[in-house]
């Protein structure tokens, strides 16, 4: 009998073993708790992705959101070579900048100036810092569950791929000093936080409120009304800042963000993912007067070599055109009823411990609970179910993001044909059960 031939991405997977640690360069893609090998991706078209091994799977991971229009979509691939050809970094301003800052301040309310950098850590990073030295106050408070990047002070009950590693405190390496100053709250808990701002002692040092508008980084999570007004009624009360981390709504939910949707203005906006166009850029932006804090107007540094990057500003600059068409979110919420709102009537005929949480263009199945509002509500999710769950996907050419914190994401150029797939092997799992 002939031994079995190992697969080409496991022997990969084996050597990255040795040169990175954990053979990954962010944890989730590790699998962890999965059982499995990593999947180790050689190409994408479309709304599908090919591993090294040849096996091709319908991807609602779109590089955790950030592919708004899928794979290798021509006209962004186009847009980028164009860029490529007339050189690839300058560390010095393009037009293309504008272009894009410009695209932005006038799609999304309130942002009157961003600032490009080059990842959602870096955004969000820099608008705390700017928040503190605009009100020089030091604390920021968060909320359980949401995650915003793995900058020191944010690495407090966050949620994301953090959550598979602790879900308490912070992270080895980060000083207690240092997150001395971040106050993570529960998430949707509006009298929680009103008692915490009217604190006398909070309503003199707190700098500013950050949250995902949306939650995303503990599966997709929707905000009350009245928690989101809440926040901005008592920040504008003690003169602190509300920063939205819109890093993965941004315009995926709609062309405003998930302001839009809720008619809550905050103080400043955090960008990232889609406005890259599936290259590395992020941004952080608000009114004129805020931003004017920032280095070479302010004292507030911020720099970057790759900041605003050409290839991405071009990459980012045709993705938000494309998504700009009369009708795209419309249709992309049409795209992510055809899965969501079978499987929601599907659990609710059975009665299973589950539910299915969904925002325009991304969802969750939640096994265990049969709603999720915050962050402590999550410990009462079925681990094991969830690993059954990604087995059972994976096994019909279906990838769903590793990690039951984490959201699935549709593009536009998700196919009828494989959204029907979709839903039809979810609604089959959910017999297995």
């Amino acid at each position: 009998m002939c031994a079995k031939l190992k697969l080409k991405g496991k022997e990969i997977f084996e050597r990255s073993l040795e040169v990175i640690p954990g053979g990954v360069n962010s944890p989730v893609r590790a699998f962890i708790g999965l059982g499995m090998d990593p999947l180790i991706v050689e190409k994408g078209e479309g709304d599908t992705i090919t591993d090294v091994d040849g096996r091709t799977f319908i991807d609602y991971c779109m590089s955790w959101g950030a592919l708004l229009h899928g794979h290798a979509h021509p006209e962004i691939v186009e847009a980028a070579i164009e860029r490529i050809k007339g050189g690839s970094s300058f560390g010095i301003s393009t037009e293309v900048e504008e272009k894009l800052a410009h695209a932005i301040t006038t799609g999304v309310k309130g942002v009157d100036q961003v600032r490009f950098v080059s990842s959602g850590t870096e955004a969000t990073m820099s608008a705390v810092r700017l928040a503190r030295g605009y009100t020089s106050r030091p604390v920021v408070i968060k909320f359980n569950g949401n995650y915003h990047g793995h900058s020191d002070g944010f690495l407090v009950k966050a949620g994301s791929g953090v959550s598979q590693v602790s879900n308490d405190s912070s992270s080895d390496g980060v000083p207690r000093e240092v997150v001395k100053n971040t106050l993570s709250l529960p998430y949707n808990d509006v009298d929680t936080f009103k008692s915490v701002m009217r604190d006398p002692f909070y309503s003199q040092f707190v700098a500013a409120v950050v949250l995902e508008p949306i939650a995303a980084n503990m599966g997709v999570v929707l905000p009350s009304a009245d928690f989101l007004q809440t926040l901005r009624v008592e920040t504008k009360r003690i003169g602190a800042l509300l920063i939205f981390d819109e890093v993965i709504t941004g315009f995926r939910v709609a062309f405003g963000g998930a302001q839009e949707l809720y008619v809550t203005e905050p103080d400043m906006v955090c960008f990232g993912k889609i406005i890259g166009g599936g290259f590395p850029a992020a941004a952080f932006g608000g009114s004129r007067e805020i931003m004017s804090r920032l280095a070479p107007m302010g004292k507030v540094y911020q720099a970057g070599t790759l900041s605003g990057n050409p290839v991405a500003m071009e990459a980012g600059l045709k993705a938000l055109e494309m998504a700009s068409m009369d009708g795209f979110y419309k249709e992309l919420e049409r795209k992510t009823k055809v899965i969501t709102e079978p499987i929601k009537h599907a659990l609710k005929a059975k009665g299973m411990a589950a539910c299915i949480q969904a925002a325009v263009g991304m969802f969750t199945l939640f096994l265990g609970l049969k709603k999720v509002t915050c962050f402590e509500d999550l410990k009462e999710l079925d681990k094991e179910g969830f690993n059954r769950y990604f087995r059972f996907m994976w096994d019909r050419g279906i990838y769903i993001s590793p990690s039951p914190y984490e959201a699935c994401f549709i593009c536009s150029v998700h196919t009828e044909a494989h959204l029907e797939k979709t839903r039809d092997a979810i609604l089959e799992f959910i017999e297995t059960c």
